[in-house]
């Protein structure tokens, strides 16, 4: 299985709508293309911040062959899912195969808190049903309310052929260096998950990050893998400081309303939120906002 290509940065694309909410279609084509000219490495489609949990499985796949056609084979276009059912996941994993993708990203099941067994076989049963795709686990503790083990990735990794990376949100760097350690001898490819630490999860060994920050600032996250790979270390953790003011903005209004915001702030036109969540007004927030990307470059 090819997969030498799964590494660097890849984004989580933010979905832009209309007024309908659905997809706007020329807008989603612009951000794919804002994303790949920015030098970024890899796209993904519905993950967190691409509202995954708001979208119709039919818009789904209209937005999905959208990214897809852009795209171009210029970068993979990946494709996330979250959805709690096992059956449920093998629909749409079958039917992102469908349009080319360069693997699958599954989320651990919300609102559930199911045994390591009951993990494992979500994971392994989901992988054997698209046998020839690559396939990434994404862990993220803080929005779904318990994270995967050291334990549960190693298994999987040793054990089920095409489950051969990890995102890893949890912000825990010990738990990224082990997944990392335990897993080196099956070419097993551990992405940071925070924009934040992506220095940090670089120098534990992993081979890229899957950044939110892409959507609207690709210049300074891009700066920091750049430098790196280069062996610019301290260029790097430069790049890094500069970068995370920003980053830690976003967490002073609701999840997920901080990147369709700030790619606002910037002239990129993706639209609101998907309804209940709205677009920040308070004018507070959105001064502090401009406050540091300005003093980041960015506006």
């Amino acid at each position: 299985m090819k997969k030498d290509y799964i590494k660097g940065l890849i984004v989580p694309i933010i979905t832009p709508i209309d007024e309908n909410e659905k997809i706007n279609e020329a807008e989603l084509r612009n951000q794919v293309d804002y994303i790949i000219n920015g030098g970024l490495h890899g796209i993904l489609a519905f993950g967190s911040n691409g509202e995954f949990y708001q979208i119709e499985e039919d818009e789904m796949e209209r937005g999905l062959s959208i990214m897809v056609d852009q795209a171009a084979g210029r970068v993979p276009v990946y494709f996330g899912m979250g959805a709690i059912n096992t059956k449920k996941c093998i629909r749409l994993a079958q039917m992102a195969v469908k349009h080319g993708i360069g693997g699958v990203s599954i989320l651990q099941p919300m609102f559930l808190k199911p045994s390591q067994e009951e993990l494992f076989l979500h994971f392994k049963t989901i992988a054997e049903s698209v046998p020839e795709t690559p396939v990434l686990i994404y862990n993220n503790p803080g929005r779904v309310g318990y994270g995967l083990t050291a334990d549960l990735i190693d298994k999987l990794a040793h054990e089920v052929p095409n489950i051969v990376g990890l995102k890893d949100t949890s912000g825990d760097i010990t738990l990224t260096e082990e997944c990392v350690r335990r897993t080196r001898d099956t070419d097993f490819h551990v992405f940071g998950g925070k924009d934040t630490l992506l220095y940090a999860s670089l120098c534990v060994g992993a081979v890229g990050g899957v950044c939110t920050a892409g959507n609207f600032m690709p210049e300074l996250i891009g700066a920091v893998y750049e430098k790196y790979v280069a062996g610019d270390l301290k260029g790097s953790l430069e790049a890094q400081f500069k970068l995370n003011p920003v980053r830690l903005a976003m967490d002073r209004v609701p999840f997920p309303n901080a990147a369709k915001d700030m790619a606002a702030l910037r002239g990129r036109n993706v639209g609101v939120p998907y309804r209940p969540s709205l677009p920040t007004t308070k004018e507070s927030e959105l001064e502090y906002m401009k406050k540091v990307m300005t003093e980041a470059g960015l506006l």
